[in-house]
């Protein structure tokens, strides 16, 4: 083909699968593979600040640069700069300097989370002490240091951790950088021939256990071209020689490095110049990224060359075929240039073609309100025989999944290349999480969420405080807030429920709506106590919700949804109903009579409602003590290091 029709055809391609065409790019960009004037772009606006504030408030100050560097010990600045202060002592062999500024980050940073931006807390929970291990410095502290303990040496945690870092950054350019160029190319090649791409494609190499190959023939391409880069023209030549090594490790990533850099040279062999004038012809897009600061680069233009160069390998390969020149004959992935006929579909994905046929497309669903709770919210008013046919062709849908698109021919068929990835899709029964929750199973399922999640509350006091507390407003072992998000997880989510992703986030907007929503109705009731307060924890709101705890929801959600509610209500489904009738009754009343009660004299005190904001600059933080605020005694205790305040009443 001309240059012209190969760049059409570059351009349908971009066209059909444009959003994640656009990502593959973006990734490259952001992984270095590919630069672009929208990298440098960004880097030009990061990059450089420090010095130039650093040149700034050596002015202001009337001191030299030089003596405003000497000054950079005693000076702890927050974020990566203080970080890397941290970093440069451990280097250097003084971990317990490194250590004291580290600690200087974190006391600042917890005191900046609680005077300003309370979102951000730094004081209390699990995520907090993560992220402030990190931003500090203390977590490579502590490694050096417990290096240095058990080995009796100064200087072997620092040498260990200079090891590992560079182990680290070179197992990464290794396994990840100088890999992505063959998962990019195979995402155009499959892009270019089928009508769906989906974004499980990035990990083809995983999947398909090839991933370690591939990063070794890679690293051996790179190597070779690094060694002919230190001649006067054996690195330009030889780039363009080993050009198509990334496509043909696409193809075939059963090759070896030295294999697919010969039949690369095999294949550029002649096509050297005009692979440079196909370069060329994109410098009209070069200048306008240059002046768009390189949106038009990742909007289209590399994208769009990234397409041309793979319809360009195609025309290649073709020719090297026709050619039979040496090695050609292992580009043998047919169905990744051309759609695979029905019969070889149907000898491939027998299976999924028999659960299609198993499918009743025009099965009738219920109507009316009926309808509406089975349709909408997955609640059946009995699980009747009809109900069980439409759960099981739910089943047969999610089951086909992806499968389905491969049979219409629109997904390529990877059960039809040389390297078919390894699945494990066994089918459990007992698991069968698309399902329809009759009125009796959602209420003993409440209460069992409610329980369950008054048993974690509890415990957790149980192993923290060593005490016994009755979690919650109510005075019987059941928690609501549990049971009702455990419910509304199951039928406000129904719909999504084939799209575990989308659910877990759901599950996670969901529970903060329900939590934050509760939270503030008991405190507009009851006259501003709190049964809970998140303030100070890592992204919380108004100390509501916050990040660790949704997260906390949002694993249990899963569970819920794809493993506890199915097994549970497959118990409850063995009962017999006027038994399980009769006991929904009486949980009901004995719940509704505690609501009563409770609403009157709800559960409160002691480990409960005594939790109250204070100012803990001046508190002395090494041992316990009392304090008077107001006419309250504030207990303040340290734990490990967290510093926990209740209050007393005197009077009471």
């Amino acid at each position: 083909m001309t240059r012209r029709e190969i760049k059409g055809r570059a351009r349908k391609a971009v066209k059909r699968h444009y959003m994640i065409l656009v990502m593959t790019g973006l990734i490259a960009i952001f992984l270095g593979v590919q630069g672009s004037s929208f990298d440098n772009a960004l880097r030009m606006y990061s990059g450089g600040t420090e010095d130039a504030g650093a040149d700034m408030e050596a002015a202001d100050a009337d001191i030299s640069p030089q003596e405003a560097g000497d000054t950079a010990d005693t000076r702890v600045s927050m974020g990566s700069t203080g970080l890397m202060d941290v970093l440069e002592h451990i280097m250097m062999g003084d971990p317990e300097k490194g250590r004291e500024i580290s600690e200087k980050i974190r006391q600042e940073e917890i005191e900046r989370s609680e005077q300003g931006n309370r979102i951000l807390g730094r004081s209390r929970g699990v995520l907090s002490k993560a992220v402030n291990a990190v931003t500090s410095g203390s977590l490579f502290v502590m490694f050096v240091s417990g290096i240095n303990s058990i080995s009796g040496s100064e200087n072997l945690g620092s040498l260990i951790l200079v090891i590992l870092a560079l182990a680290g950054v070179a197992g990464f350019y290794i396994l990840v950088v100088n890999t992505y160029a063959v998962i990019s190319a195979r995402m155009f090649l499959e892009g270019r021939c089928y009508e769906k791409l989906p974004i499980q494609r990035f990990i083809f190499l995983l999947r398909a256990k090839r991933w370690l190959k591939v990063s070794a023939a890679m690293l051996l391409c790179a190597m070779y071209q690094f060694f002919w880069s230190l001649t006067v023209i054996g690195g330009m030549i030889k780039y363009y020689s080993y050009y198509l090594v990334p496509y043909i490790l696409a193809e075939n990533p059963d090759l070896t490095g030295r294999e697919a850099v010969r039949l690369s040279r095999q294949m550029m062999r002649g096509h050297k110049w005009e692979c440079f004038v196909m370069e060329c012809s994109f410098i009209g897009w070069w200048i306008l990224g240059a002046f768009t600061m390189g949106l038009s680069e990742v909007l289209f233009s590399m994208p769009y060359q990234s397409a041309t160069f793979c319809e360009y390998y195609v025309e290649l390969r073709g020719s090297a075929k026709a050619a039979d020149i040496l090695g050609a004959g292992s580009l043998n992935d047919r169905y990744l240039y051309e759609p695979a006929s029905r019969e070889a579909l149907e000898e491939a994905y027998g299976d999924a073609i028999e659960w299609k046929k198993d499918l009743e497309v025009g099965m009738p669903q219920p109507e009316g309100i009926r309808g509406l709770l089975s349709g909408w919210l997955g609640i059946s008013l009995s699980i009747t025989e009809a109900d069980r046919a439409y759960e099981e062709n739910r089943e047969i849908q999610v089951r086909l999944g992806m499968l389905d698109d491969v049979v219409e021919g629109k997904l390529y068929p990877v059960r039809l290349s040389g390297f078919p990835e390894i699945t494990r899709q066994k089918r459990i029964e007992m698991f069968h999480y698309m399902r329809h929750y009759s009125v009796w199973s959602l209420i003993m399922l409440f209460f069992a969420f409610s329980f369950i999640g008054w048993l974690w509350e509890v415990g957790i006091h149980v192993v923290l405080d060593g005490v016994f507390v009755n979690r919650g407003t109510f005075h019987g072992p059941w928690l609501p807030i549990y049971g009702a998000g455990g419910v509304l997880i199951l039928t406000v989510l129904n719909r999504i429920r084939n799209h575990p992703v989308v659910t877990f986030f759901s599950i996670m907007f969901l529970c903060g709506v329900v939590e934050y929503g509760t939270s503030y109705y008991l405190e507009t009731v009851y006259d501003g106590k709190k049964w809970w307060d998140y303030s100070g924890y890592f992204l919380n709101l108004n100390g509501r919700i916050c990040a660790e705890g949704l997260l906390v929801f949002g694993i249990g959600g899963m569970v819920i949804v794809y493993v506890a509610a199915p097994l549970l209500d497959n118990w409850i489904r063995g009962i017999k109903k006027q038994a399980l009738v009769y006991c929904c009754l009486a949980l009901l009343g004995l719940y509704f009579a505690d609501c009563v009660y409770s609403a009157g004299h709800p559960n409160e005190g002691k480990g409960i409602t005594d939790y109250q904001p204070l100012d803990c600059k001046n508190i002395d933080k090494k041992r316990s003590s009392d304090h008077y605020v107001g006419s309250y005694i504030v207990s303040v205790v340290r734990v490990g290091s967290g510093l926990y305040c209740k209050v007393a009443d005197p009077v009471a």
